[in-house]
């Protein structure tokens, strides 16, 4: 009874904590608004999962409508960074890896878009290798066509991300000139 109790409580926090995390995100933007999703089978049977593992590490998976998070500092220094969370392209872990750090670097006053990207499964997705770098450059073009919105400098727009999200993000920033021909996005 007493270690029901305990976990009880343990997993009350852990909610209380996703719920205090994810509601400091000011706006949720879908990357494909017009519901345009390259590459999309239309499987809607999958439901997107989100979970909190008994390690306290909150995992997203089976995305099928990738957004960005915006993150707002008090005071706007004019910076911006993309985050691609890690999980290996299998999960991606948004709390530790997403929220967490956006709001560290908003006290630096740098804008913070946590971007939830596809990742990749035969099930959802038709060129399923190409899914989360397409969500990654259109993540990086909406950023920068709406530099004014969010008060960021378009020239000072990076991107980063830990364990699969770093590579992702290696990859955007040497792939991105092939961008148009993969997903027809311009102003990158």
């Amino acid at each position: 009874m007493k270690s029901a109790l305990s976990l009880r409580f343990v997993f009350g926090l852990i909610a209380l904590f996703f719920s205090c995390t994810m509601s400091r995100s000011q706006t949720v933007i879908p990357l494909w608004p017009d519901g345009q999703i390259p590459n999309d089978l239309k499987n809607r049977n999958i439901q997107e999962k989100i979970e909190v593992g008994n390690d306290g590490v909150l995992r997203i998976s089976n995305i099928v409508l990738p957004t960005l998070s915006v993150y707002m500092p008090e005071k706007p220094t004019g910076a911006a960074v993309v985050i691609c969370p890690g999980g290996g392209y299998r999960i991606e872990a948004s709390g530790h890896e997403g929220v967490d750090v956006a709001q560290w670097f908003n006290s630096f006053g740098v804008t913070a878009f946590v971007l939830k990207y596809r990742l990749p499964d035969d099930a959802l997705w038709a060129n399923k290798h190409e899914v989360a770098l397409q969500d990654a450059l259109k993540a990086m073009q909406l950023v920068r066509s709406n530099a004014t919105k969010y008060k960021v400098d378009p020239n000072r727009i990076g991107i980063m991300g830990f364990s699969a999200g770093g590579h992702l993000a290696s990859t955007v920033s040497t792939h991105w000139q092939s961008a148009p021909s993969m997903t027809g996005l311009k102003n990158l």
